[in-house]
């Protein structure tokens, strides 16, 4: 088994110790640390994700799971500044929207997206449409990423997309929703870029969106 083999299967098997030993090993034999993303943890989270989907895999072991990859993360994002080829797939605001404190959801898609190679701005719960607009321009984000679990709270990522209209960022910020009351067909209605129903199917349509 390779060494990204032997990453990939620990970070599946959610064991953040060894993703660290194996991530520190990687590096003392030269390889670069752009080539560990797209060869170890993505892969990985990727197989994470499938087993989710397939019901396979549910939130304790995606949770688990995404914490090792992060013991890698956490390494190879200093060591990737500056490097051009090691560019993020995008930049993401992820929240949930003002009134709802629900976290659990959004966690897990900020995790994936950034195992994914996605540069997150986590902005935690009950965030408003100004913060949202301020974290948008501050960071260059060209997606957000919203969810909601209460349906008296859905209503707050219209006023989201709004803000960002009314602020000239519409047009640069492709906007993704997502939560347990949430639907492809609410998405639409309120001007919404996509919809994801579960974590990968984010990490899916984040992709899409950030290659358009």
């Amino acid at each position: 088994m390779s060494l990204f083999e032997e990453m990939q299967q620990a970070i599946i098997d959610g064991k953040a110790p060894v993703v660290k030993e194996l991530t520190q090993k990687a590096l003392s034999e030269g390889i670069k640390p752009a080539d560990i993303f797209p060869k170890a943890i993505v892969p990985a989270m990727d197989e994470v994700g499938r087993r989710m989907r397939d019901c396979e895999f549910f939130i304790p072991e995606v949770l688990i799971a995404a914490r090792a990859a992060r013991a890698a993360t956490d390494i190879l994002r200093p060591l990737l500044v500056g490097d051009a080829a090691a560019r993020p797939a995008g930049t993401v605001v992820c929240c949930t929207v003002k009134g709802d404190l629900h976290d659990i959801g959004k966690n897990i898609v900020a995790m994936m997206l950034e195992s994914a190679g996605f540069r997150i701005i986590d902005l935690g719960a009950d965030v408003s449409a100004e913060k949202i607009v301020d974290a948008v321009r501050a960071h260059d984000a060209n997606l957000v990423a919203m969810s909601a679990l209460l349906t008296t709270t859905m209503v707050n990522m219209k006023s989201v997309i709004e803000a960002l209209a009314a602020a000239g960022l519409r047009e640069k910020v492709k906007v993704m929703v997502g939560g347990a009351p949430v639907t492809e067909s609410w998405a639409r209605s309120i001007g919404a870029d996509g919809y994801g129903k579960d974590a990968p199917a984010a990490v899916d349509l984040a992709r899409s969106l950030a290659a358009a």
